[in-house]
């Protein structure tokens, strides 16, 4: 949800600041709303980006040996 957020927010934002010619609606500055939208939008783009990097970046391994009586359990570091 984070990369989709960024990528619309930055879309919205674009939009309001770079093509649409009003500079004021009823008091609200239509442009520094649109650079507020940008800056959230790359903020919500780095911080998915970020997030997806280390949900992706796993190495949890775990080996069972199983022997007659027990279990015995190895990490995935121990078997280099």
């Amino acid at each position: 949800m984070g990369i989709g957020l960024g990528i619309f927010l930055l879309v919205v934002g674009a939009i309001l600041a770079f093509a649409v010619e009003m500079e004021t609606w009823q008091g609200l500055e239509i442009n520094t709303i649109g650079y507020i939208l940008l800056a959230g939008g790359v903020l919500s783009l780095l911080i998915g980006l970020v997030m997806h990097t280390q949900r992706t970046n796993t190495t949890h391994r775990e080996v069972v040996d199983r022997h007659e009586d027990r279990d015995v359990r190895h990490r995935g570091d121990d078997l280099r």
